[in-house]
């Protein structure tokens, strides 16, 4: 909480979705206000009727958070594209003062090619979403950000456990460290970190695997040391640390059942 009347104010970037709807859930259930950004309106509207239903006090004038305070109009939706930077500072004008800023949003589909044949055309909304929405998120979002505030950006194993295919994803996963890195010591004491999944069970498996998800997934939780494959609500429990730490900046967190080790 920003003080013992105000609720924080988090702006969830991919929360239509995914990690970053699950975030935007436990935010919700623990009292905090919240904005879910996403490019699609549809997926949006989905996403607030899907949150509310979970979250009765979202949308009930009469309910109450645990500490008491009226829970009316802490989820709001706001369609922005972070690939256009216009729609970014259009995206924080809206937004107004925040305490912390989170991007799970990747449109990573086309950035798996053999290099012998890479087009990079097909890979741009990639480079768009993964590394330079990132970047615009910190320069139009940092002067909105209170004392104490942070920004967290999702990298992912790729980076680290690269496969066929897969150079682009991982140098823009890899990079996203660099740049947490980089903007914590240019934007102190604003923190600035990166949650770094594994293989976690959500819907773009289907597009990625098809009728082999559950057979894929089940052999990737056999090889970890966890014993289980990630679920979103791992993930949001792990941003969640970060932004509640204060004493955590330019750090990579790592919510990956062990997957580095294997």
């Amino acid at each position: 909480m920003t003080s013992d009347h105000t609720p924080e104010r988090v702006l969830v970037v991919g929360g239509s979705s995914g990690m970053g709807l699950a975030l935007a859930g436990e935010l919700l259930a623990q009292g905090t206000e919240v904005t879910i950004a996403g490019r699609s309106p549809d997926r949006l509207a989905t996403a607030r009727h899907q949150l509310t239903s979970q979250n009765p006090a979202a949308q009930n004038p009469d309910g109450r958070n645990p500490d008491g305070q009226h829970a009316a109009g802490r989820l709001r939706t706001v369609v922005a594209d972070l690939g256009d930077e216009r729609d970014v500072e259009q995206l924080f004008e809206a937004v107004g003062e925040l305490d912390h800023v989170v991007t799970t949003a990747a449109d990573i589909g086309g950035a798996y090619q053999p290099i012998s044949t890479y087009d990079i055309g097909t890979a741009r909304s990639a480079i768009e979403s993964k590394l330079l929405g990132p970047l615009l998120l910190a320069k139009h979002g940092a002067p909105r950000l209170a004392a104490g505030g942070s920004i967290v950006f999702t990298s992912g194993i790729a980076a680290y456990r690269p496969g066929p295919k897969g150079a682009m994803v991982a140098a823009l996963n890899g990079a996203l460290g660099s740049l947490a890195a980089a903007l914590a010591v240019e934007l102190a004491p604003l923190r600035v970190n990166v949650i770094s999944p594994g293989w976690v069970d959500t819907p773009i498996w289907q597009s990625v695997a098809g009728d082999a998800t559950a057979a894929t997934l089940a052999a990737m939780a056999r090889r970890l040391p966890a014993g289980r494959i990630g679920r979103t609500q791992d993930i949001a429990a792990a941003i969640i640390a970060l932004l509640r730490n204060g004493f955590i900046t330019g750090t990579v967190l790592h919510a990956d059942g062990g997957h580095r080790l294997v």
